[in-house]
């Protein structure tokens, strides 16, 4: 995982890109690219808190 990854941030742009998405104006060329770009961080978000859970049960075997 990313160390200066920041989940808002991502939540964020994951957010601006379903806005554009959901845009009509927005060219079918400029979607593949917004949704590649979505899969990324989605990915990024499912470690982010894969991680995050690891240690709070971590916690709880204490």
């Amino acid at each position: 995982m990313n160390p200066k990854f920041d989940y808002a941030k991502a939540i964020a742009q994951l957010e601006e890109i379903a806005a554009k998405v959901e845009n009509p104006e927005t060219k079918l060329e400029d979607i593949d690219a917004l949704v590649g770009r979505s899969k990324e961080l989605l990915k990024e978000c499912r470690e982010y808190l894969r991680s995050v859970k690891d240690k709070i049960d971590s916690l709880d075997k204490d």
